[in-house]
């Protein structure tokens, strides 16, 4: 698959490092999804990732599931879930791989990443933020962490419009 391909020349040498599924609970993760109505679903290590737009080992999209194998990254996976949550019920369904071309759900969704990090045991945003610079996410400021809290001010925005953070910035979520 040509975006396997382009999956492998784009994860740096330290990539390796990064926090994977299988160094935490599948379970927190699929508990954490269900509050968002999306579904976690594990696939056999090795085979394809439906929906993957990058190829393994990064997540894939289809409708309201998250596929992901034991070597897939967390960063991966929650920025993934993140594209289904910033997105209307009625939105989701139509999902196949790619969620968005809108830049500014896009940027949502890299603040969002960090935000659900910070509900999982063992995670944390500050780890995904670091794991996100581990696999070459580019921010003009140079790190995830400065885009969230220094160049993120759209994004923070839009998630407060859809009632997804506080004015404060913190995660509402569903109940």
């Amino acid at each position: 698959m040509k975006n396997e391909a382009l999956a492998a020349e784009a994860a740096p040498a330290g990539a390796g490092d990064v926090l994977l599924l299988a160094d935490i609970a599948f379970s927190d993760v699929a508990s954490l999804f269900t509050r968002y109505g999306l579904v976690l679903e594990r696939v056999a290590d090795e085979a394809p990732i439906p929906g993957s737009y990058w190829g393994a080992p990064e997540a894939g999209l289809i409708g309201t599931t998250v596929f992901v194998r034991n070597d897939t990254p967390v960063h991966s996976l929650l920025h993934e879930a993140a594209h289904l949550v910033v997105l209307p019920p009625e939105r989701r369904a139509a999902v196949h791989t790619d969620a968005t071309d809108s830049v500014e759900e896009e940027d949502a969704v890299l603040v969002l990443q960090a935000l659900l990090a910070d509900e999982l045991p063992g995670v944390g945003a500050p780890r995904i933020l670091a794991d996100m610079d581990a696999w070459g996410y580019t921010f003009r400021l140079g790190s995830a962490r400065a885009y969230v809290e220094q160049d993120a001010e759209a994004a923070w925005t839009l998630l407060h419009r859809l009632g997804l953070v506080t004015p404060a910035r913190r995660l509402l979520l569903p109940a």
